[in-house]
């Protein structure tokens, strides 16, 4: 009889013939003796005017023609990446899994496509704790889709979705962020590693303080060669995160913080000449920052 997992995996490579989409994993980078690889989840479709709330219809327009974004919708790619280093295999964030939205949770098709094994996996590090970062815990039959990885999520991340009050005081079309994220943490509970900001989480690895997207969010810098790599997880999500960072986005719970995170850590690539992934840029999300007058530009590898 085959196992649950079996089957999962089955269906997940019939849903990829039978969508004869391109490849899902991209072109692997190295971090000194580490290699790093991102795989696709899917994209998302939201509406431009709850991205942008605080500038006008022609302003926004503008502003994505500048940045070489569409002007009538905003399908932004999810990016998962891994890094795999000596007998260790990192996964950032754990994608959206089979109940968020149709367009995504297309994670674990993508790791096969990329020859890698979801038991593979020994560390499954948090960016934060939305629905298309978190969600993807949990397989179609409520399984661990990562069974032999150490959750590590930053502690102020954890306590706020699980706060007595955060349901209460969420904004009515993101309560289910709260239901869904209190039901993965359950199934992670009595294996989570928390860690706060500035501690290593993971050889080579440092955890970044990049809080306002949500009260916790954090930022991954991976060290080693001459460069280091930023996974930047939703401190940095599109063109105009580049171009206008002072900009309130309104995906971010604290706009003001969120956007003072956006210029600090520009500042801070920019000066250290670091590569960066970023889950929502287009994919693979990999490139440098790169300055533009007084604000900063996103230069894809390659």
């Amino acid at each position: 009889m085959p196992t649950r997992r079996a089957v999962l995996t089955g269906v997940a490579t019939a849903a990829a013939v039978a969508l004869a989409r391109p490849a899902l994993a991209a072109t692997p980078l190295t971090a000194g003796d580490g290699e790093i690889m991102v795989v696709s989840d899917g994209h998302m479709n939201l509406p431009l005017s709850s991205v942008f709330p605080d500038i006008s219809v022609e302003e926004r327009t503008a502003l994505l023609a500048e940045g070489g974004m569409p002007t009538t919708d905003y399908k932004p790619d999810c990016n998962v990446t891994l890094l795999r280093a000596g007998d260790r295999l990192a996964l950032f964030d754990a994608g959206a899994g089979p109940n968020f939205l149709p367009t995504t949770g297309e994670l674990l098709a993508g790791l096969e496509e990329a020859g890698v094994d979801p038991a593979e996996v020994t560390d499954l590090i948090f960016t934060h704790a939305h629905p298309d970062h978190l969600w993807g815990v949990l397989d179609d039959f409520d399984d661990l889709a990562f069974p032999e990885a150490t959750p590590r999520m930053a502690r102020a991340e954890w306590d706020f979705w699980r706060a007595d009050d955060t349901l209460a005081t969420m904004p009515e079309d993101r309560k289910s962020f709260v239901v869904g994220a209190r039901n993965r943490m359950a199934a992670l509970e009595d294996r989570i590693a928390l860690f706060e900001p500035g501690e290593e989480v993971f050889p080579g690895v440092e955890a970044i303080d990049t809080a306002g997207h949500t009260p916790g969010h954090v930022a991954f810098m991976i060290y080693g060669g001459d460069r280091p790599v930023l996974v930047a997880g939703d401190a940095l999500t599109n063109a105009v995160s580049f171009l206008r960072p002072a900009l309130h986005s309104g995906s971010d719970q604290d706009r003001e913080q969120a956007a003072q995170t956006r210029l600090r850590l520009l500042d801070r690539m920019a000066a250290e000449r670091a590569r960066l992934i970023a889950f929502h840029l287009p994919y693979p999300g990999m490139g440098t920052v790169e300055r533009k007058g007084e604000a900063y530009r996103f230069a894809p590898l390659g």
